[in-house]
């Protein structure tokens, strides 16, 4: 039986790259991740072997990355070498396979998120200066007082 390629999911983060290796209920599991690829390779609930093999495009710090692996999947937290640094893609060669694509889900464009971030806290604390603006309290001459009588005859009734 041949080899097939299992379905990829990435995505890209400040100081790693995610990878997730979708096959259900895998055996033989298998990740060989070097500073310039990985190489995962398993067998599904089928017996049918998968393999994939991943050139960086980037290098990695692999004794800082890690896997996990659960009924679902196998997800892989690699490490980037250089932080900070968006990846505009997984691999080395501008080329997409067909079995590895973005992960929308958790797809984030962090950079200039700390811009973003201070104008948020900015407003925030422009919210906040108003909010805690102390100004007198407001007049309550204009209120009737029917709802307090009628809450406590409604009291004594229950007596």
């Amino acid at each position: 039986m041949a080899r097939q390629h299992a379905r990829t999911l990435w995505y890209d983060r400040p100081k790693y790259v995610f990878m997730e290796f979708c096959v259900e209920d895998s055996t033989d599991v298998h990740v060989l991740l070097e500073d310039h690829r990985i190489v995962f390779s398993c067998k599904n609930a089928d017996g049918v072997e998968l393999y994939n093999e991943i050139e960086f495009y980037a290098k990695v710090n692999s004794k800082d990355s890690q896997d996990k692996r659960s009924g679902r999947s196998i997800t892989c937290f690699v490490r980037k070498l250089k932080e900070n640094v968006a990846w505009p893609r997984l691999t080395k060669e501008d080329i997409k396979p067909v079995w590895l694509s973005v992960d929308f889900d958790n797809w984030r464009d962090w950079e200039g998120d700390e811009e973003v971030e201070l104008a948020q806290v900015e407003h925030y604390a422009e919210l906040l200066k108003k909010v805690s603006t102390k100004r007198p309290p407001p007049a309550m001459d204009d209120l009737d007082t029917w709802p307090c009588d009628y809450l406590y005859s409604c009291k004594e009734q229950k007596h």
